[in-house]
């Protein structure tokens, strides 16, 4: 499903972003294995966290959704650790989270589990998850050689383990403390470099114990005693700073330019782009609020200066900043000058090759910008309207949907229908700060290089012609 979006007036108003995808994935995951009913408010409504449900409903826990705008909420009872054994292959849709926290779960779970998902996450790597599990003593299998899903996984009693990551994974680290909860003895990781630690936050908020001990220039080590029962909570979840990410590149990239992101989560481990945006010289204004659990939350206003400059982006920032990466280019490619980003492989292997679409597309619209192993280097100058491609990916559809609003001429998006994976009601907030956008139609097409063909719903992507301007709240 196709869709247009034509340049205007410099966005401006108020948005209030869905739940953040990290943290209800998580919720969702611990309510499943924690005794006692958890009680989840204003989680993502996005297909991504859906999959994860509904593995939790697959699993034995049993799950009640009620929908009331910002008041919607996810009722979990769960089974205290001791799941029952799905009947069928655990569709993880386009979800690399709810994969690999899942295989976490079922490691230590004595029966045997399938999961999938769509064509573009069974081209998505699972080895990193394999090693760990495996020396902790459960049996896991994929194809090509146990580097790809579909991840057989035959759970069965765990030992705990001293686990150094190769990579600064936040997923990885988090499925190997999902499975040590029921793993015997003391489980240890060392992360080399920085990461999200939303899943220590909420192993906290459930009643477990985790030791997180800093180091000078490296990443957390965590330890974890198992085994462990995590309690069951209510808790709110803050506004997904991810999402809110691209309205707020697209006010800095713009003179006049101001959006505010109302209850954002300001996780310092996931907020990155705004010390970007700053450097780049748009005003970042925050507002604390009250934390949501365990984590902070606050209201975010960006202004657009004349014009952004270009920055040599820090290579230490970009595991704060690995999901903003498609909005901050979106920055960089308004900006005066050059702006460089490097340490940045792990955007190769998302939902699609994020560095070889944002430089092809970026290419496509007039910028000139040279791709790396690792990163890109990206000429700031007037984007020119065009036809981009998103492979499918919900970031990098959302990312070019926003430039639609700065650029010289329209931009026609080949597919939006991946944004309803995080953010069904996107086109709706675009709209309300004035975007203006329109459904094209659609034309036989083959999908995009590293991308997927579509799977959510089309009617969620888009909201049909508007001009408004407003709040989206």
């Amino acid at each position: 499903m196709r869709l247009i979006v034509h340049p205007g007036a410099p966005l401006e108003g108020s948005v209030r972003p869905p739940g953040d995808k990290s943290i209800t994935h998580r919720a969702y995951v611990l309510g499943l294995v924690g005794e006692g009913l958890t009680v989840v408010e204003s989680p993502n409504p996005g297909a991504d966290c859906g999959a994860t449900l509904a593995c939790a409903a697959r699993l034995g826990a049993a799950c009640d959704s009620f929908a009331a705008g910002v008041e919607a909420r996810v009722e979990i009872r769960g089974c205290a650790g001791d799941l029952i054994e799905p009947d069928r292959v655990l569709e993880c849709g386009n979800s690399g989270t709810t994969l690999r926290l899942m295989a976490g779960v079922l490691a230590a779970q004595p029966f045997l589990a399938v999961l999938s998902g769509d064509e573009s996450l069974n081209r998505r790597p699972v080895a990193r998850v394999i090693e760990p599990l495996r020396r902790m003593g459960a049996t896991l299998t994929a194809r090509d050689g146990d580097r790809l899903p579909p991840l057989v996984v035959r759970g069965g009693r765990l030992n705990g383990i001293r686990y150094d990551l190769p990579v600064a994974s936040a997923q990885v680290a988090s499925c190997v403390l999902l499975a040590a909860l029921k793993a015997e003895g003391e489980t240890e990781v060392t992360l080399p470099g920085p990461a999200r630690d939303h899943t220590e936050r909420m192993l906290r908020a459930f009643g477990v114990k985790v030791e997180s001990t800093a180091r000078n220039g490296s990443g957390p080590r965590l330890r974890l005693a198992g085994p462990a029962r995590p309690r069951a909570t209510r808790l709110r979840v803050p506004g997904d700073f991810s999402a809110a990410a691209f309205f707020l590149a697209a006010a800095a990239a713009t003179p006049g330019g101001s959006v505010t992101a109302l209850g954002v989560g300001l996780n310092p481990t996931r907020t990155a782009l705004l010390d970007a945006l700053v450097q780049m010289g748009a005003r970042v204004e925050v507002r604390a609020l009250p934390e949501a659990g365990e984590e902070p939350v606050g209201d975010i206003t960006v202004t657009g200066p004349e014009r952004l400059l270009g920055i040599e982006l820090p290579a230490e920032w970009v595991p704060r900043m690995i999901d903003e990466i498609p909005a901050w280019a979106i920055a960089a490619a308004t900006a005066a000058g050059r702006s460089r980003l490097s340490g940045a492989a792990e955007l190769r292997v998302k939902e699609s090759d994020r560095l070889a679409l944002l430089a092809a597309n970026l290419g496509a619209l007039g910028i000139v910008v040279r791709e790396r192993p690792d990163g890109l280097e990206i000429e700031g100058a007037t984007v020119a309207g065009g036809a981009v491609r998103t492979g499918g990916d919900h970031r990098i559809a959302m990312a070019f949907a926003v430039l639609g609003t700065r650029a010289a001429g329209p931009i026609a998006i080949d597919d939006a229908s991946s944004i309803a994976t995080s953010y069904p009601g996107f086109a709706d907030a675009l709209t309300a700060l004035g975007g203006r956008m329109e459904p094209a139609a659609t034309s036989a097409r083959e999908p995009a290089s590293g991308g997927r063909r579509p799977t959510g719903p089309a009617s969620a992507a888009t909201s049909g012609p508007a001009t408004g301007r407003g709040r989206a709240s």
